[in-house]
């Protein structure tokens, strides 16, 4: 069995954070397979995507059930970007999408000068720069983290979630990554 399961919805940074985890010595392996998700010592939920798909597909393939038994059997579960905000109650993209429930709070579309928001950013109370990509913001009471006045992170039991890309995050992102998964 891998160390960690990354969620395959069809889209998503699925190479990048298999990379980023090969570079720590960690196993890893892509897949919806809600066995696997169930069993599997760590859980990541990637970003990049459409809302809409990644929870059509989530939910057609059985990973969105297994994800919601995964938390609330208190399994870890690391949410990157798009998978962080599947995580929450709902969003705004694609006309609104019903998520997956483990966190309070509404994505929202950023109001920003630009957008998307690229670039790296300082996130607090962390004190370390990561890269972020996205259109789409979290508004949560599960907010622990933010940047630049928007959330950067939540947690809710066994789920963090980030706004931002660890795995395109350099040194930081990769000790970031290396944090989540000792405690696993």
């Amino acid at each position: 069995m891998s160390d960690v399961v990354i969620i395959d919805y069809g889209a998503g940074n699925t190479r990048s954070v298999r990379a980023a985890l090969t570079h720590l010595g960690r196993s890893s392996e892509v897949s919806a397979d809600p066995t696997l998700i169930a069993s599997a010592p760590f859980v990541i939920l990637p970003g990049v995507g459409s809302a809409r798909t990644a929870m059509d597909h989530l939910d057609e393939t059985g990973a969105a059930g297994a994800l919601r038994s995964r938390f609330a059997a208190e399994s870890p579960i690391l949410g990157i970007c798009l998978g962080m905000q599947l995580a929450l109650q709902a969003s705004q993209e694609d006309g609104g999408v019903k998520g997956l429930g483990l966190l309070e709070g509404l994505v929202v579309r950023l109001d920003a000068p630009r957008i998307p928001r690229l670039g790296w950013a300082q996130v607090e109370p962390w004190g370390e720069a990561f890269y972020f990509a996205h259109s789409f913001v979290a508004e949560s009471p599960d907010t622990v983290a933010t940047s630049e006045g928007l959330c950067a992170a939540v947690q809710r039991g066994s789920f963090l979630g980030v706004q931002f890309h660890p795995e395109k995050s350099h040194v930081a992102g990769l000790s970031f990554l290396e944090s989540c998964l000792s405690l696993a």
